[in-house]
């Protein structure tokens, strides 16, 4: 029995049977390209579903699991243990990427040099090697020997797998680590489905922006308004006293996800969105946040971003900047900033043009009625002790503009005004 996280509303009890989970070890021992005594690290919560499907499969298979002491040590257990295996969400590798940019940032003359070449590669690559020229491969191992190899080395140097999952990775982010060698995973899964549904993985092909494709004994298809339908020996056997939620859940033997989704090459599953997510604006166009938000936070400026609007005239966002990238940036364009306190540099009209920049940037890929007009600035992160988080770091939209409710009124009171 384990209970939903409650990004979409009140938590509900899931009830999986042990056939409902071992199904999905199966499928996921599958594809895990590790063998017995290999070592596991794990630090996310083992209450929630994937890490606990996870910690079966590395039973099943007889690796050795080594349980990370807090996530500020993630580094250090990285270095004694060594893993051949770990499991994250994107959090987590955006913190382990914005580290890396900071450490290079912090070089000076030809090293930064290089070092803003070699990033500059590694954002550019393809995991086809049919589509790489072969002036991009030459360059590649160029930037691998000078700088990319140190980031495999800084995760344990022997790591086989990395399974990422819980929310979807921004491509950039991805290409980098693929680049370095780092062998991301990319999964799909809901509690509902014991939890995996699909996996980008590299014994059958990989796509990426796409979470891959089913996993054995797992069926997908898409409804006709897209939403992705699940049908297999891991679907739950229902939620906990509710029948009347599992009959909406459930029909006819689809697990109903609630999530948006496409085919790309009519086999890789692309997710769009929850569909819960989706709002209308008041001129009647549909916007769909969740491709919108990973375009924002692609930006090294932007740390978080939560898309809002529902019924009003206008798309605009929640912002969370990335302070220290930010701070970095006006050591050297606006040093008169620099020696502020972090409430008066984050308010400061200099950083909230500089962001709006970024803003307008994620903006050229999307709709006009999409694009995010007059972002609101916020100063505190999202965190799981603010209750904005869940425990794998998903956002909670609902506290989220509970928490800012006023700043939302003062947004959408003006434009009325």
């Amino acid at each position: 029995l384990i209970y939903t996280s409650g990004t979409t509303g009140k938590p509900k009890g899931v009830m999986l049977s042990h056939n409902n989970i071992f199904s999905n070890v199966l499928g996921a021992a599958e594809i895990t390209p590790c063998k017995v005594y290999d070592r596991g690290l794990t630090f996310l919560p083992p209450c929630h579903a994937y890490e606990r499907m996870v910690l079966y499969t590395y039973m099943y298979l007889g690796f050795t699991i080594h349980i990370a002491e807090s996530f500020d040590k993630i580094g250090d257990n990285l270095k004694e243990v060594k893993p051949h295996i770990m499991t994250v969400v994107p959090r987590i590798l955006e913190k382990v990427y914005e580290k890396i940019m900071k450490t290079g940032h912090e070089l000076t003359g030809f090293k930064r040099k290089i070092f803003d070449w070699a990033v500059t590669v590694a954002e550019e690559y393809d995991p086809n090697p049919a589509k790489r020229s072969f002036a991009y491969t030459m360059k590649l191992k160029l930037a691998k020997q000078l700088v990319l190899n140190k980031w495999y080395e800084a995760l344990g140097g022997e790591l086989l797998t990395v399974a990422s999952g819980s929310a979807s990775l921004h491509n950039r982010l991805t290409r980098a680590f693929l680049a370095a060698g780092i062998p991301l995973y990319e999964g799909y899964g809901m509690t509902e489905a014991s939890p995996l549904i699909s996996v980008n993985h590299y014994m059958k092909g990989v796509r990426i922006g796409t979470v891959g494709l089913p996993v054995r004994f797992v069926e997908i298809k898409l409804a006709e308004d897209g939403e992705i339908l699940v049908k297999g020996p891991n679907v739950m056997i229902g939620y906990y006293k509710n029948k009347a939620e599992t009959d909406k859940t459930i029909i006819d033997g689809w697990l109903h996800t609630g999530d948006i989704g496409k085919w790309e090459d009519e086999k890789f599953l692309k997710i769009i969105d929850r569909k819960k997510e989706m709002f209308k604006i008041s001129g009647g166009k549909y916007v769909i946040p969740q491709p919108i938000e990973t375009k924002l936070v692609e930006s090294k400026f932007i740390e978080q971003a939560m898309v809002i609007g529902d019924g009003m005239k206008f798309a605009s966002a929640f912002i969370v900047p990335n302070y220290a990238h930010l701070l970095d940036w006006a050591k050297n364009d606006a040093p008169e900033l620099a020696d502020m306190t972090k409430e008066d540099f984050l308010t400061n009209p200099v950083i909230i043009k500089k962001v709006n920049q970024e803003v307008r940037r994620a903006n050229q890929h999307f709709g006009n009625w999409e694009q995010i007009k007059k972002p609101i600035i916020l100063r505190d992160e999202f965190t799981v002790e603010n209750g904005e988080l869940t425990p794998t770091l998903k956002m909670k939209r609902k506290v989220i503009l509970e928490h800012h409710q006023e700043e939302f009124n003062n947004l959408y009171q003006m434009e009325t005004d």
